[in-house]
C-alpha cells in the first residue's frame, strides 16, 4: 500500500471513531497515525531479522508519540489509538481488525510466561483508557474492556469486561464496539448489589414498623387478660 492510500485509509478510520477530527489533513497531527506508520515499517524489518533497526525505529516512534509498539507484534487493519500516550503493545501481541485502544492501555505480559507472553485480541474490540490486558490469552471478537480494568484471563466473544480483576458482566449475541465507543461501561453486579441494599432497607423498615405495632398492642392485651381474671 502506498503512502497516499495509507493516509486516506487512516483518515477514514479516525473520522469514523473520533468526532474531534474536522478535516482529512488532521490525520497527520495524530500520534496514532505516526506510531502505526512507524510500526508497519519496523515490523517488515523485524520479519526480515533486522532486529536492531526495527527496535531503533520503534523506540524512536515511542519517544515522539508516547506510543510503544514492539515491532514483533502482529497487527491487522483498522487499528486506532485515540490520544495514545502511555499505550504499550508487547512483542507477541496479536491484534485483529478494527480494534480501538485508548490512552494508557497496556497489552503486556505477566513476567511469568515464555514464548507467547502477550494477549491476542480478535476483531472489532475496544479497550478503554487505562485498561491492562496481561498474559497470553484471547479476547474474543466484538468485546469491550472497561476503563481501568485489569484483565488476566480469557474473554469470550461479544463480552463486556469491567473491574480489577476484570470480570465479564455482560454478554450479547452481537456487539460492534466501533458503533458504540462509550468507555463508561455499566457494572450489572454493582447495580444488583445496589438493588439488594434498597430491598434490605425496605425490609428493615417493615420490620421496625411491625415491632412498633407489637410493642403498642402488648400492654392492651396484658390488661385485657387481667380484667378477664
Amino acid at each position: 500500500m502506498g503512502i497516499i492510500s495509507y493516509i486516506r485509509k487512516e483518515a477514514e478510520v479516525i473520522k469514523e471513531r473520533d468526532p474531534a477530527i474536522k478535516s482529512p489533513a488532521e490525520v497527520l497531527l495524530y500520534s496514532s497515525f505516526w506510531a502505526i506508520l512507524s510500526y508497519r515499517t519496523a515490523h517488515k524489518w523485524y520479519q526480515n531479522k533486522h532486529y536492531f533497526w526495527a527496535r531503533w525505529l520503534s523506540q524512536r516512534a515511542a519517544k515522539k508519540t508516547g506510543i510503544e509498539i514492539h515491532p514483533g507484534a502482529q497487527i491487522g487493519e483498522g487499528l486506532f489509538i485515540d490520544h495514545g500516550h502511555g499505550v504499550v503493545i508487547g512483542e507477541t501481541t496479536i491484534i485483529g481488525d478494527n480494534v480501538t485502544l485508548y490512552q494508557g492501555v497496556t497489552l503486556g505480559g505477566t513476567g511469568k510466561e515464555k514464548g507467547k507472553r502477550h494477549p491476542t485480541l480478535g476483531n472489532n474490540i475496544m479497550v478503554s483508557a487505562g485498561a491492562k490486558v496481561l498474559g497470553s490469552f484471547s479476547i474474543g471478537d466484538n468485546s469491550k474492556i472497561g476503563a481501568g480494568s485489569v484483565v488476566l484471563s480469557e474473554v469470550p466473544p461479544n463480552s463486556t469486561v469491567v473491574g480489577v480483576p476484570g470480570r465479564v458482566v455482560k454478554r450479547a449475541n452481537v456487539r460492534v464496539p466501533q458503533a458504540d465507543l462509550d468507555q463508561v461501561l455499566p457494572d450489572p453486579v454493582k447495580q444488583e448489589l445496589e438493588q439488594l441494599k434498597k430491598e434490605c432497607a425496605g425490609l428493615r423498615a417493615e420490620l421496625d414498623e411491625l415491632k412498633k405495632q407489637t410493642a403498642f398492642k402488648a400492654p392492651g392485651r396484658a390488661g385485657e387478660s387481667e380484667n378477664a381474671g
